[in-house]
């Protein structure tokens, strides 16, 4: 009897996961989704034939929420599974805090500290967790690793990893964490893999999706992220509002009579592309649609991130390239070219039919645009099998 390994892959608005066997080469059997959790939740999977074809399957599923969607991918997974024994099972970590730096066992002790940074990104951890608890209790024998999101951000240099606060609040916690670290551990090894010489420069990246943020990295580590305490900062997202004066929240407090609760909805849930257009969240939606409140969180949006790659760049001392990766990052023509417009001065000039085309290559300037899709889950599936090879040595 082989063995499997299972990802899990809990963001704020799907559930992503992976079947993996373990072979040398980590062979993918499975990959899919639940997404649009909500009343219209459906489950995209898609397999790999014996001809190397991808063979696509969508199931609506109807109102389904993290529980009910995690509930379907683990009775489906052992159907997918067969006869193969899981022997590890990886799980995205939104929050790792000071402490968890590398991918760790998630034992009782270790849940428990993770439990205690619920507060600090309250649309992921909780259902991170809970994904964990549900993935324990399916396959008690299997190994559980955690891989955070913020682990990769650990190198930031101290000025991009503290606030002009008192400073005991920094010794309590209080700093830029970063997220999307899976992501960009991904795509740096990429660069690693295919281009030395763009590994060892000065790359911005763009993780762009319903969450949204971008890194600036030299030589594979972090020196700059648009996120920072929480998964709030930086770039507008599909229904988070991005960087914002906290004198807004004080004013929110003191005239509206806003409480925590309340601010944590308006922010977390009812903002970004969603509250900005007063239609959707789903980039495709308002790219499709010909009002002006949707054209307009379209160039916020656009806006908001030209801004950041030039604040980067100047974190970076230069631009060597510029990465595009997410389900909008790899998908999104428009918003690419919305993005890089007016961008020469910093040698970025688009090919409109590379772009097109979700080519890899998609600049002609001096500085490389390149579109790379992400791989979160195989980077869980590395971690995975190097604990085990780490466990039995």
């Amino acid at each position: 009897m082989s063995g499997a390994f299972l990802t899990l892959n809990a963001g704020s608005s799907s559930i992503k996961f992976s079947i993996y066997r373990t072979d040398d080469n980590l062979s993918e059997q499975v990959r899919g989704q639940v997404e649009n959790l909500g009343p219209t939740a459906r489950l995209v999977l898609k397999r790999k034939s014996t001809g190397g074809d991808i063979a696509k399957d969508i199931s609506e599923l109807g109102a389904a929420d993290h529980e009910s969607a995690l509930t379907t991918i683990l009775e489906r997974s052992g159907d997918m599974i067969g006869d193969e024994r899981v022997t590890g099972v990886g799980h995205r970590i939104a929050h790792g805090g000071v402490d968890f730096t590398k991918p760790a066992v998630l034992d009782d002790a270790a849940i428990a500290k993770l439990r205690l940074l619920e507060p600090l990104a309250p649309l992921h951890q909780p259902h991170n967790l809970k994904t964990v608890d549900a993935a324990r209790a399916a396959f008690p024998d299997a190994l559980q690793i955690g891989c955070f999101d913020t682990a990769f951000h650990r190198s930031h240099p101290w000025v991009n990893d503290t606030f002009a606060l008192p400073r005991h609040y920094y010794e309590r916690g209080v700093r830029r964490y970063g997220f999307h670290g899976l992501s960009y551990d991904f795509i740096t090894g990429e660069l690693k893999r295919r281009e030395q010489r763009l590994f060892e420069g000065c790359v911005v990246i763009a993780h762009l999706g319903n969450g949204a943020s971008m890194c600036a990295v030299k030589n594979g580590r972090s020196i700059a992220s648009t996120m920072g305490f929480s998964a709030l900062d930086g770039l507008p997202m599909g229904t988070r509002c991005g960087q914002l004066d906290p004198g807004v929240l004080l004013y929110l407090m003191d005239h509206d009579g806003m409480n925590a609760a309340d601010l944590t909805t308006l922010l977390y849930k009812d903002s970004g592309l969603k509250g900005l257009s007063g239609l959707s969240y789903d980039m495709r939606e308002l790219s499709a649609s010909s009002a002006p409140e949707a054209k307009e969180a379209l160039s916020y949006y656009a806006f908001r991130a030209r801004r950041e790659v030039g604040a980067l760049a100047a974190s970076l001392g230069g631009l060597d390239a510029l990465v595009f990766t997410g389900g909008i990052g790899e998908n999104s023509a428009l918003m690419r070219s919305m993005i890089t417009e007016d961008m020469g001065w910093l040698g970025i000039e688009l090919d409109d039919d590379r772009n097109q085309a979700n080519a890899t290559d998609i600049g002609t300037g001096r500085t490389r645009v390149m579109v790379i899709p992400t791989d979160e889950e195989r980077v869980i599936a590395r971690a995975l099998q190097d604990q085990m090879a780490s466990t039995s040595a």
